[in-house]
Formats: structure tokens, sequence, C-alpha cells
């Protein structure tokens, strides 16, 4: 039996389903129990809330968010192998774990969630950035989320919390921060994983804030830093050319350089660019 439950270690549960990690879909098993649990701690108090889980895999992290005390977990899993692993997780947790077996890209998950509802994920890596820009930019704020506790490569991490002149520092970094506190709170080596990843991973937290930081309208700010971050190498009145006639002006009216790129603009200098945009 494992530490924190009455079912078997990881390693055992893959080698009875034959659950051999598969490369065309993400998959890096975390294999570690308290290393799952220690995750699911990083979520923050999860009794009283629903929690989503997308790509659980064998059930490492699942466990760990069960065992923490979740109310209840919606896993959202695309590999068929795993579904008969997560029902044993299932039946030992008195049925609070719901399992969906479907792409994450395609599945609504609030059809089966009540607030507050919290995120926490080893995220498959093919799929990880793709989620995490969708739940950083729904129309409307508040987002159905409290917090996103995710695992990614520690590139991918190391974007989310950049800082405006870092080489990191991009589109991720504007998104998550402008609506987002995000920090990093995990790093884990390769060989934490089965198989061993070539990269390092971290687990980012991001807690969604009342309001955004500056006000902006969201799919136009996407649009100006998509553009802009593109061809980040270029001065931006010619990497924003094709946002708006008059680009130099905006830029001059949101109190940027037209000479600058987009690594050197904060936050805030987006956001007043995107109000700027806006009004063309």
């Amino acid at each position: 039996m494992s530490a924190i439950d009455n079912l078997p270690p990881l390693r055992e549960v893959i080698a009875t389903h034959e659950l051999n990690a598969r490369k065309s879909l993400g998959q890096n098993f975390l294999l570690d129990l308290n290393l799952t649990s220690k995750i699911a701690r990083q979520a923050g108090d999860l009794t009283g809330c629903d929690v989503l889980e997308i790509g659980p895999g064998p059930g490492g992290l699942t466990r760990g968010l069960l065992a923490e005390g979740a109310r209840r977990v919606l896993a959202i899993e695309k590999d068929s192998r795993c579904i008969p692993a997560l029902a044993e997780v299932a039946a030992a947790y008195d049925g609070r774990l719901q399992v969906i077996e479907g792409d994450a890209l395609e599945v609504n998950p609030l059809v089966y969630l009540t607030p507050p509802i919290r995120v926490a994920a080893n995220l498959p890596y093919n799929v990880g950035t793709e989620l995490l820009v969708r739940w950083l930019t729904p129309q409307q704020w508040p987002p159905f989320w409290t917090s996103l506790t995710l695992m990614f490569q520690k590139e991918v991490a190391e974007r989310i919390v950049a800082t405006p002149g870092s080489k990191a520092y991009g589109r991720l970094a504007i998104l998550a921060q402008w609506r987002a506190d995000a920090r990093i709170v995990i790093n884990l080596p390769p060989e934490a994983f089965s198989p061993p990843p070539k990269v390092s991973s971290a687990v980012v937290h991001l807690t969604a804030l009342e309001e955004p930081r500056y006000p902006a309208d969201p799919s136009v700010l996407s649009r100006v830093v998509a553009a802009a971050f593109n061809q980040r190498r270029k001065m931006l009145r010619a990497s924003l050319k094709g946002v708006a006639p008059d680009i130099e002006d905006r830029l001059l009216a949101a109190g940027i350089k037209p000479t600058e790129r987009a690594e050197q603009v904060s936050l805030e200098g987006f956001c007043a660019l995107a109000r700027e945009i806006k009004k063309t």
C-alpha cells in the first residue's frame, strides 16, 4: 500500500495496467506519491473546492488532490488505457472522483463543476500552453477558477513569471500577470518522471485577481501582444504596422517609443496600447 492511501504504489499500477507513457500524448508520469501530494498542497486549501485535473494518467496527482481533501475532482483523460486505473481511484475515494474520457480542448468542464473551482494538473506538454492561454483570456473576468497549479517544462514556467527586459519575457508573461499573481513554487528534475524528459519541469501557481491590473480589452490585448512578440527583434513600429495604420501615433499616445522592442515594454504599457488600438 502507498503512504497516502490504501491503493497500490504507482509503479505497480502502471505495470498492472500496462501504462507505458506515450510521447504522442505528451505523457511523463510522476511516480512519487509524496511529490504528487506536495504539488496538491501548493493548490491551497482544497476542502470545499471542486478541482479540475487535465491528463491524470495513472492517477498520482489525482490521489494527492483527493487525499488533501478536495471536495470533488473532475479528471479529463484522453488516453483510454488510463480509465481502468482511474476507476480504481474513484472507487477508493467514495465517488469524489469523476473521470471523463476525452480531449481537454473540447470538453466543457463547467457542466460538471461547482464553484469554488481550482485547477491542478501535470499538463501534457503538447496542450499545456494552449490550455493556459484559454484559461487566462476569457472575455468575462473573474474566471471560473480561483487558482491554477500547473506543471510545465521549466522554460515555459519561466516565461509565465518573466519580467520586462528578460529573454523569457513575452506573450505568456503579459497574459498571466495581467489578471493573476504568478509564481514558481516547485522545481522538478527530469529523473522525477517516468520516462525522464530531456528538460527540467516546474510547477507554477497562479491566483486570479478580482480585477485585471490595468484596463484593456482581452481580445485586443492578445492580438497586440501576439503581433509584438512574433517579431520581437524588430522595433514596435515595424512589428505592429499591421495592427493599426497609424501605429506610431498609437504607440506615442500610450507612452511607448515606436523604436522600442516588445521585450522593453511593461505590462502597463501594453494595456495602454491595447486601449489606444481599441479606439481605432
